[in-house]
């Protein structure tokens, strides 16, 4: 299976980065093709701006800015997203590549003004993140990080796609056994994937 992996964390040297390691070796031991897309290391710019959003409904004209990265999702079956939660939410860069790529069109079609979904060739989406506080305090506000993947990236899929999520909460006091533990599961769950 084609999958694009987003990763967005801006430190070579951060866990995060042991995490992409471990998916990456997850899914190639499964025989997947894997699409790195780092989108610090690319560059990636997440601000929309005036004329981008000025051109939003304006097809094929919007795919023009992005159009590398749209390609990239339009080739991929499965999506595998891995990010640190940062203030409860996506971090910005990540929030900004579904502003600027996941335009109408791509994923998703206006029929009438309503909004139906395009990305229904993914067949897997697979969330893994960190969080800096327990998952009582995440669940306490509603877990966006988690509904980003659950939800919105399945609702884009037609609910045909499978998910999966995979979180560390309490990081900031996540000692060595577990964070090891943490990316044993994520290599294992992605071999699996």
């Amino acid at each position: 299976m084609r999958v694009l992996y987003l990763y967005a964390h801006p430190l070579a040297e951060s866990f995060h980065a042991a995490i992409r390691d471990e998916i990456r070796e997850g899914l190639r031991e499964a025989g997947h093709q894997v699409d790195l897309c780092d989108l610090y290391a690319e560059g990636f710019d997440p601000v929309l701006s005036a004329a981008e959003r000025r051109g939003y409904h304006d097809l094929p004209s919007n795919r023009i800015p992005c159009e590398d990265y749209i390609r990239r999702v339009e080739a991929a079956e499965a999506l595998v997203l891995s990010y640190p939660t940062w203030s409860f939410g996506l971090p910005a860069i990540l929030k900004g590549f579904f502003d600027r790529v996941f335009v109408p069109g791509v994923s998703f079609v206006l029929q009438d003004g309503v909004a139906r979904p395009n990305l229904t060739r993914i067949r897997r989406i697979a969330g893994i993140s960190t969080y800096g506080r327990p998952w009582w305090n995440a669940v306490w506000v509603c877990d966006p990080p988690r509904m980003a993947v659950t939800r919105y990236l399945r609702a884009l899929t037609g609910w045909q796609a499978s998910v999966q999520y995979h979180a560390l909460y309490d990081m900031n006091r996540a000692d060595l056994n577990r964070r090891m533990a943490f990316l044993a599961k994520v290599r294992r769950e992605m071999a699996r994937f």
